[in-house]
């Protein structure tokens, strides 16, 4: 059985790196590879390197252009879905599997749809209502027949898309077979990694562009870095932007920031799986809009403080605090996140994306699904009976 994994993100390949794993070790399948997005790219830390250590890649597929406005976001698009249709042609996959809703998996998952190819898809049935991931998600779920969630209620939702409930599996997050499995850094190991000593506070920063929010991202980043004026005796690690509409305008920013503040501050292009995670462990608080201070940081009952809209509608655990992308507003979370009360609550947070095992349960189900007329699908309406 061949199965094709297609990747293009750093944090997307974090969390399927054990699937990855397992279906390479499977003697019953043929793993195929493909690469694409940011892993290429220089500029976001050229990450296919890391896969290559390893894992045979069997595809790259170039598809960013140099400008991340939205013409250049739908140009690379349409760049990706020509070269996934040529690349699918010559693998001749029997399933596709993809995570997420970034638009690289979108070209991939037109372009399989377009050669009947089957595909399942992980992490779907979410919502981001702050960014465009929030369409091509839903998008890829109708263009999916495999669907792995990660909370009964994003499985609920699948199937409210009209998706057949037999087709669609709630089987926790994957990101916390990855806390559970790999050993982590301790802090001393993890400060030689990154050459850097932190001080008696540290913020891991993680701020993607809100897509669909009004005010532009360096509006918002801004007020972001202003917050950061009164803070005294405490490190900041930054990670840098995707390749969203504006994320270069913040990587610039924090290059500019960063310069500034040689003393307490670092920024990565990529820290990669093992020092993002150990960093999760480390420091004092996760702040930002990425997904990861929802899906995992909660795991290492490490608060987070949630910016703006770009995560709203995502489940939250007890650990998030959401706040406006206004510096007071930020300001005032932080506080909020490193009050007695808080504190006291964090020893008692409770991942909401489940406690590990998804790895092993997409395996055996993807191993023992039968695949035959799995192209055609009914749309599943709620409240009447399957026929």
């Amino acid at each position: 059985m061949k199965i094709c994994v297609v990747t293009g993100t750093r944090a997307e390949y974090g969390l399927l790196y054990l699937l990855i794993k397992g279906l390479a070790e499977d003697v019953q399948i043929s793993l195929q590879l493909i690469a694409t997005g940011m892993h290429l790219s220089p500029e976001f830390g050229l990450t296919v390197e890391e896969i290559e250590k390893e894992f045979k890649i069997d595809s790259k597929i170039e598809m960013l252009l140099s400008s991340d406005t939205s013409v250049g976001i739908s140009k690379s698009i349409g760049l990706g879905i020509i070269s996934f249709s040529e690349t699918f042609q010559t693998l001749d996959p029997d399933l596709i599997v993809v995570l997420g809703d970034r638009f690289e998996i979108f070209s991939a998952v037109t372009a399989a749809m377009t050669a009947r190819i089957p595909i399942a898809h992980i992490h779907g049935g979410e919502s981001t209502e702050g960014s465009i991931d929030e369409p091509i998600r839903h998008s890829i779920t109708k263009m999916s027949h495999l669907h792995f969630t990660a909370t009964e209620k994003y499985k609920n939702r699948v199937i409210q898309l009209g998706e057949d409930p037999s087709r669609v599996f709630n089987v926790g997050g994957l990101g916390i077979d990855n806390i559970i499995k790999i050993k982590l850094l301790s802090k001393r190991e993890f400060e030689k990694s990154i050459n850097f000593k932190l001080k008696t506070k540290s913020y891991l920063v993680t701020f993607h562009p809100a897509t669909l929010e009004q005010s532009s991202a360096k509006v918002q980043f801004q007020e972001l870095l202003n917050a950061f004026s009164t803070e005294t005796e405490t490190s900041i690690i930054f990670t840098k932007a995707n390749s969203d509409t504006d994320g270069r305008i913040i990587n610039q920013m924090i290059d500019e920031y960063v310069s500034k503040n040689r003393e307490n501050t670092v920024a990565f292009s990529s820290l990669g799986q093992l020092r993002y995670l150990s960093a999760l462990a480390i420091v004092d608080c996760v702040i930002g809009n990425s997904s990861s201070g929802l899906a995992e940081a909660p795991s290492f009952r490490v608060p987070t403080v949630n910016i703006g809209d770009r995560q709203r509608g995502r489940i939250m655990a007890e650990s998030v605090v959401n706040c406006l992308p206004v510096t007071q507003s930020i300001q005032e979370a932080i506080a909020t996140a490193f009050s007695e009360d808080f504190k006291e609550k964090l020893k008692h947070c409770k991942n909401p994306y489940g406690e590990g095992g998804a790895t092993n349960k997409i395996l055996n189900i993807i191993k023992d699904y039968k695949l035959e007329n799995i192209i055609k699908k009914t749309f599943y309406d709620l409240g009447m009976k399957e026929r």
